[in-house]
């Protein structure tokens, strides 16, 4: 009896993604299937950055269809494919830029910037095209946490080149002042600014755009929630109350502007002391997931308080770099891999697919 297509998309059902919970054939990731004289050939197509998880599920896949009678080898093609998702109602998507992930607080002062920057490492470490945005017009940090240097090119009148760090495309204020240079500017200006950086920096072929928002939830932020094309949002706190109920306040506002919150990030969560290894829970404990259930939004994970952090980022090497297969690497590789299922979950940007229809008097 010869080997047949429903016999191994079967077998195939019984291959459960370990980040997604759904079998491959549910999840529609089989592609091109197909059998010559018992060589089964097909491939695996997933639709977030996962290039530290082909192994896994190659390996699944081989172990599940070798099992079939009549099967002389399996060849598993992996690879990944990232859609552009949704915004806002009235927001246009930005050219070569899939999806932007708006990162926030609703306080200064809980590791948002640090968060991320390692976040968007995470992601490109796992083979995503991955730009970042400083847009904290009053602080910006990301040219000392990529380790960047420099001013960036003009090649056309309006435009600037983005910078590059560590894989990274990155725009950031910090790339056009001195560093000690403060910037007095009102709301306004710093809303064009804002705009001008994002809209005017020629970004390449983006999966995915992070943007550091600045701290608050103030007329800046509100405006910059309405105009920017907002994919989802990630709230990163403290497990102090104080913090939570700033974050709470920065929730709301994304929910009021329809911007989907992808979850939750608790940083500084845990200090382990390096010479004793006591467990202290400096900020308190448990405040990132309590308010998860609150308001019925995932809880991404936590992040511990550690000096390494802080050190490798002052000095432009941050943890994700500088320490790839540490347990807090793991950590921020985990929280990135969590976002971006959520984003590949939702509604895909159907606007290019629909003619532009032209009135005209004839």
């Amino acid at each position: 009896m010869d080997l047949t297509l429903e016999q191994v998309t079967k077998a195939l059902s019984a291959v459960v993604d370990p980040n997604t919970q759904v079998d491959l054939v549910a999840a529609k990731v089989i592609k091109n299937l197909k059998i010559h004289e018992g060589e089964v050939v097909f491939d695996v197509v997933l639709a977030y950055p996962s290039k530290s998880q082909f192994e896994l599920i190659q390996k699944a896949c081989i172990a599940a269809v070798s099992k079939l009678d009549g099967v002389k080898s399996v060849t598993v093609n992996m690879s990944m494919q990232i859609a552009s998702h949704a915004v806002q109602r009235g927001v246009k998507l930005l050219p070569q830029v899939k999806n932007i992930i708006a990162i926030a607080s609703g306080k200064g002062g809980v590791g948002k910037s640090t968060t991320a920057v390692n976040l968007a490492l995470a992601l490109a470490a796992e083979g995503a095209s991955v730009g970042m945005l400083d847009a904290d017009i009053y602080g910006p940090s990301l040219p000392m946490m990529l380790g960047i240097s420099g001013r960036p090119e003009s090649l056309s009148e309006n435009s600037i080149e983005p910078m590059h760090g560590h894989g990274l495309q990155a725009s950031s204020i910090g790339f056009l002042i001195e560093a000690d240079n403060p910037m007095v500017w009102r709301g306004p200006m710093v809303t064009s600014a804002l705009e001008q950086l994002l809209r005017q920096t020629n970004w390449q072929g983006l999966d995915y755009l992070i943007v550091d928002m600045p701290p608050g939830t103030g007329d800046i932020q509100l405006t910059l929630s309405q105009k920017v094309p907002v994919t989802g949002a990630v709230i990163v706190t403290t497990p102090q109350d104080i913090a939570l109920l700033d974050a709470r306040k920065g929730l709301k506002m994304f929910e009021k502007v329809g911007i989907p919150i992808l979850g939750i990030v608790e940083n500084m969560s845990t200090y382990v002391c390096p010479k004793c290894n006591n467990i202290e829970n400096i900020f308190g404990s448990g405040g990132g997931e309590k308010m998860c259930k609150e308001y019925s939004v995932e809880f991404l994970g936590s992040l511990p308080l550690n000096l390494s952090i802080r050190e490798q980022a002052d000095s432009g090497c941050p943890t994700v770099v500088a320490e790839p297969n540490s347990i807090i690497s793991e950590h921020y590789k985990a929280i990135a891999r969590k976002v971006a299922i959520q984003i590949a979950s939702m509604s895909k940007d159907m606007s290019s697919k629909f003619p532009n229809i032209v009135i005209q008097n004839t």
